[in-house]
């Protein structure tokens, strides 16, 4: 089924309204701004690797969630 145009009055006026505005989107084209992943390739000594893993473990979380997690605390610290 192909999805309707509207203009862009038309979208806020329905979204405002509180109506259904997902038939108007292009979901699958969605992006979310700097989010874009890009693979790096980094070498840990093994001592660290095991260190990861069983942070990994006790958190219930994979080796590289742990080191995204991490990095995002040093580059983006909360304050508080």
């Amino acid at each position: 089924m192909k999805k309707r145009s509207i203009n862009a009055e038309e979208f806020d006026e329905l979204f405002e309204q509180g109506a259904d505005v997902t038939d108007y989107l292009a979901i699958e084209k969605a992006e979310r701004p700097g989010l874009k992943h890009r693979r790096v390739s980094v070498d840990f000594p093994a001592w660290m690797v095991q260190e990861l893993d069983k942070e990994a473990e006790r958190m219930g979380i994979t080796r590289q969630s742990v080191i995204k997690f991490w990095i995002s605390e040093k580059l983006h610290p909360t304050t508080g």
